[in-house]
């Protein structure tokens, strides 16, 4: 199987809004997969619809080769954790995982087990006595002991401290090396997803505006800059992503499979965060058109 996740002209519907729409995209297997998108992007939507939760309005989507939570097996593959990491604030975290091992078929105790005493808690302790970070762990411990073939994490760190949020990712990246999860992990915060991502996925306006390799989507985006005059000597195959303009200079973004050569260019790297704002700039595609229009 070459994809955990494929969808094709994606859908959800609340009433009159769509939370989601036309939404296409192709989440590979074996990979730590950053999904980062503006509010209201639908990144919460799709991922609801990836575990089976919601039914699309329009479209298709297959998880782990099915349909999402169609058959007992296909709901034991993925394991959620909300972005609330929800638990049960009057049971124990022994109660958790008593639990646990009763509605997962494939429940591995002995990891469970293991995990909560390395991360020091007490299994007589309740889930609602926890620190904000500790309940976040016990969350993720229950999703990893599912021995889930996907791990879909929703935004699950943005209430936690630094600290917390560190260690609940490093928890994480230790956990997908041994057992070689594949991954998708809603995030604002595009450091994070650097630490423990090896692929990254750009939802906007419920569109996928980029995906790919970390190291690929780094090595064929750049931002230039020059004189505004110079748009006008733009390649067709140097498509630009965001731009800004003063009167005499322009700044661009740019995607493009081969190096830039024009001495009219002044040529920088761009970070991650610099790539993803590139694309989420609710200016962007306005200063795309104005570009495009120039280069034309």
């Amino acid at each position: 199987m070459t994809s955990v996740l494929e969808a094709q002209a994606l859908g959800k519907k609340y009433g009159k809004r769509w939370a989601l729409s036309d939404c296409t995209i192709d989440i590979p297997a074996g990979h730590v997969v950053g999904l980062v998108g503006p509010n209201g992007a639908g990144k919460t939507t799709l991922l609801k619809l990836a575990c089976g939760q919601l039914e699309p309005t329009t479209g298709d989507i297959s998880v782990l080769g099915g349909r999402p939570g169609g058959t007992p097996a296909r709901l034991a593959g993925v394991g959620f954790v909300a972005q609330d990491t929800p638990v049960y604030a009057g049971l124990t975290v022994a109660e958790h995982l008593r639990l646990g091992a009763r509605l997962n078929p494939r429940w591995d105790t002995a990891l469970a087990r293991e995990r909560i005493g390395q991360l020091g808690l007490d299994p007589s302790h309740r889930a609602g006595k926890l620190s904000g970070g500790q309940r976040a762990q016990l969350a993720l411990t229950l999703g990893l002991a599912k021995r889930p073939e996907l791990l879909i994490l929703d935004e699950p760190v943005a209430s936690l401290d630094p600290l917390a949020r560190r260690e609940f990712l490093q928890g994480l990246t230790e956990a997908t090396a041994e057992h070689k999860l594949s991954v998708v992990l809603s995030s604002h915060l595009v450091s994070d997803l650097e630490r423990v991502c090896d692929f990254l996925i750009v939802l906007v306006d419920s569109r996928v505006r980029m995906a790919g390799k970390f190291d690929q989507l780094l090595a064929t985006h750049h931002r230039l800059t020059g004189p505004r005059h110079a748009l006008d000597r733009l390649h067709s195959d140097q498509h630009v992503i965001s731009a800004s303009h003063t009167d005499q200079q322009s700044t661009i973004v740019v995607r493009s499979g081969a190096p830039i050569h024009d001495p009219a260019w002044t040529v920088s790297r761009l970070s991650l965060e610099d790539l993803v704002l590139a694309y989420m700039d609710k200016h962007a595609a306005e200063n795309r058109r104005v570009a495009l229009e120039v280069q034309g």
